[in-house]
């Protein structure tokens, strides 16, 4: 079975999520960015996730996870959560 590895940053909005991807992209560290910025527990940790498989997380997420590229950031995507930055860091 698939697995991947992610890291991630949740927010309550679009526009924080795509003010937080300028940053990381612009040279901000995503860990750095998820411990001052996520709301989710996960933030702690630099925003990792952990490995998981297919069905683990929210359909939204699966679909990232499952078919983006490797260590780069994509987002917004929009969950009942809230919006997310993610970052697939391994996949097998």
């Amino acid at each position: 079975m698939a697995k991947a590895s992610a890291r991630h940053i949740l927010v309550d909005s679009e526009q924080k999520c795509a003010e937080l991807k300028d940053q990381i992209e612009n040279g901000s560290d995503f860990a750095e960015v998820a411990r001052e910025h996520s709301s989710c527990p996960s933030g702690r940790n630099g925003g990792d996730l952990g490995t998981f498989g297919p069905g683990q997380m929210v359909r939204e997420f699966d679909e990232v996870v499952f078919s983006a590229p490797l260590n780069e950031v994509q987002g917004p995507v929009k969950t009942q959560f809230g919006y997310h930055l993610l970052e697939v860091t391994e996949r097998g």
